[in-house]
């Protein structure tokens, strides 16, 4: 009888190696526009040759549909679309191109992207590696590698991107003169890169407080604007592509965009492994180093707070532990699928500092976030009288004028909000 053989598909593509790093271009997605305008620097320093994608056509989403399922989530597509429609562009040599992509590891359809995003590849860039950004052991024989150097580097580029990203948002809209912010951003990007070719990057409050000074000597307007929060999805909540410049259209709007802080949700899958223990009893070495990693970086969450609260110009970032007792408002801290707990936590935490009007943006299909986040909502309508949500899923079928359309409604709500306020 012949042998029947069979291909294990695990054996069938291109694996990253460490010796590549000289000679290869790596792509990365967009996924995170404040926090990569450093990283892509940084990782630059530590000679890598990495380059985020910023092409953002009606054909990257195409290119999506045509390599991967319209069921499977939308960041998905469109980090699959973004790497195909560059490899594409004759941009690149494909030989010494490889593509990098982060995974959680949890419950989440995004810890499956890898076999997605190789499938993709496989017929037209065989040659092309698919490398894995992760903390939880997947992927060993293509991940990408980081020591203790490059983590404490990565977890400071965070804390800045966060701080950056706060200040701008809470002094763009009110700017005297138009194109001030900007020039902050990009001064305060390049010298924060800079930081780390030495040691200066752990100058962790020096670094700080230059931010929230320098955005703070802006000459901004004495006025009252619509304060908008975004929540939802992580890669929808945070990305140009994914939210069709969600950011950009609420400025256009004359709203100041609030966006919660980047290491918030990394504390929130630290927290999620506390929990647990607590929970299923797994209280074994790898519990307590996460305790210990959770106590130093809230510590230092902390500490920005205060540099926030010393300066005064600025709200300041949300404190994890708050967010977590306003999670025990609404929601068990179990509910951990997707970016769970936390959706509501943001939406409880933003109300309770004044931003009333959220946008909860949501892969359309992306079923832990629907029911930590549209499931929510009448509970948290309950518990804060005048928060003003609208769920807007993002999905390669819906228009960009029915989502903004939508967004207007719940604007156009918030400006007599504020009107009422204000005649008090």
């Amino acid at each position: 009888m012949e042998e029947i053989r069979t291909t294990d598909y695990t054996d069938d593509y291109p694996r990253w190696k460490e010796e590549y790093k000289s000679t290869y271009k790596i792509l990365i997605p967009d996924m995170l526009p404040w926090h990569f305008a450093i990283i892509e620097g940084l990782l630059r320093q530590e000679g890598y040759d990495v380059e985020i994608l910023k092409n953002s056509s009606r054909t990257v989403i195409d290119e999506g549909l045509k390599h991967v399922h319209n069921d499977t989530c939308y960041p998905c597509l469109c980090v699959v679309g973004q790497y195909i429609d560059a490899l594409k562009s004759g941009k690149y040599d494909l030989d010494h191109t490889a593509v990098l992509i982060s995974q959680s590891g949890g419950g989440c359809r995004a810890s499956n992207y890898i076999p997605l995003i190789r499938k993709a590849l496989k017929r037209e860039f065989p040659q092309v590696p698919v490398i894995s950004l992760n903390f939880s052991g997947l992927e060993k024989d293509s991940s990408f590698k980081i020591g203790a150097k490059l983590l404490l580097k990565l977890a400071y580029a965070v804390f800045y991107g966060d701080t950056l990203m706060w200040c701008y948002n809470q002094t763009r809209p009110y700017e005297v003169t138009p194109g001030d912010s900007d020039r902050a951003r990009d001064e305060l990007v390049r010298e924060i890169t800079d930081s780390f070719r030495g040691k200066r990057y752990k100058k962790f409050d020096e670094i700080n407080s230059l931010i929230i000074d320098r955005f703070a000597s802006v000459e901004r307007k004495k006025e009252r604007k619509v304060k908008v929060g975004i929540v939802g999805e992580i890669y929808v909540k945070y990305a140009y592509l994914g939210n069709n410049h969600l950011e950009q259209f609420l400025l256009s709007e004359d709203c100041e965009p609030v966006v919660p802080a980047l290491m918030d949700f990394l504390l929130y899958c630290i927290v999620n492994n506390i929990n647990d223990g607590y929970y299923y009893g797994r209280k074994g070495l790898v519990w307590r180093i996460y305790k210990l990693v959770y106590r130093i970086i809230h510590g230092k969450q902390k500490r920005v707070i205060k540099l926030f609260e010393k300066e005064g110009s600025f709200e300041p970032v949300h404190d994890f532990e708050h967010l977590r007792r306003c999670a025990d408002k609404v929601i068990n801290q179990g509910v951990k699928m997707g970016e769970g707990w936390l959706i509501p936590a943001e939406m409880a935490a933003l109300a309770e500092t004044g931003v009333e009007n959220i946008v909860c943006a949501q892969p359309f299909g992306c079923l832990p976030n629907h029911i930590a986040g549209k499931g929510v909502i009448r509970t948290l309508k309950s518990l804060y009288k005048d928060e003003n949500v609208v769920a807007v899923d993002y999905d390669p079928s819906a228009t960009k004028v029915n989502q903004e359309n939508r967004i207007k409604l719940m604007l156009a709500t918030a400006r007599e909000n504020l009107a009422a306020k204000e005649n008090k």
